[in-house]
């Protein structure tokens, strides 16, 4: 396969920034009053009518927290690690695994350890959500059901129901989850000899 050329990056900038911008659900007028960019001008940086600039770019990458070359999509050169930047939200930490805007966005969640397990308070969003527990016990409560998963199990959810993650015993939990717009599902291979599933577990 050819190696994309400068034009060829600089076309994709446009649908690229609009697909960030509505998976993270920020309309364009929004979105103008966060950079200080005109909507008209944020516009026509979308639909390719404008060539992405420096001076535009810098305040969209400081809203949306991703590097010029994620936001871009620049050919990735020289050192081939990736520098994971934990996100701490509502006392648990997130590590980001995926770096596409758009799509289903990879996450390793960690929670952690409390004096005493905590009262779920339960939060709705739009999406979907699949996870898998690497350690510890997971209490998942999604809407009427109230589950605790050990490593191991996996569990996924429409995350319009009321949910709340946190850990069943205290202690520390690790997880890794897969979160999606409405519709994106993970589809999972099952065997199908397994006399129990985690979501008729109680």
């Amino acid at each position: 396969m050819d190696p994309k050329t400068d034009e060829d990056v600089l076309d994709a900038v446009g649908p690229r920034l609009r697909a960030l911008r509505r998976d993270r659900g920020i309309t364009l007028a929004e979105l103008s009053a966060t950079t200080g960019v005109s909507e008209s001008t944020l516009s026509r940086l979308e639909g390719g009518q404008r060539r992405a600039s420096l001076e535009l770019l810098l305040p969209l990458a400081r809203t949306y927290d991703v590097p010029l070359d994620d936001l871009v999509g620049a050919p990735r050169t020289g050192d081939p690690r990736i520098h994971l930047k934990p996100i701490r939200r509502f006392g648990m930490t997130f590590v980001p695994l995926s770096r596409r805007p758009g799509g289903v966005h990879a996450f390793k969640m960690i929670i952690p350890a409390q004096p005493e397990p905590l009262e779920p308070t339960p939060q709705t969003h739009e999406g979907f959500e699949w996870l898998y527990v690497l350690s510890g016990r997971l209490r998942l409560v999604t809407g009427e059901r109230d589950l605790t998963l050990p490593p191991g199990e996996v569990a996924e959810f429409d995350t319009s129901l009321p949910h709340w993650l946190g850990s069943a015993d205290g202690g520390v939990v690790e997880l890794l989850i897969l979160f999606g717009l409405q519709g994106i599902r993970a589809h999972v291979r099952t065997d199908p000899h397994r006399s129990s599933q985690t979501g008729s577990r109680r």
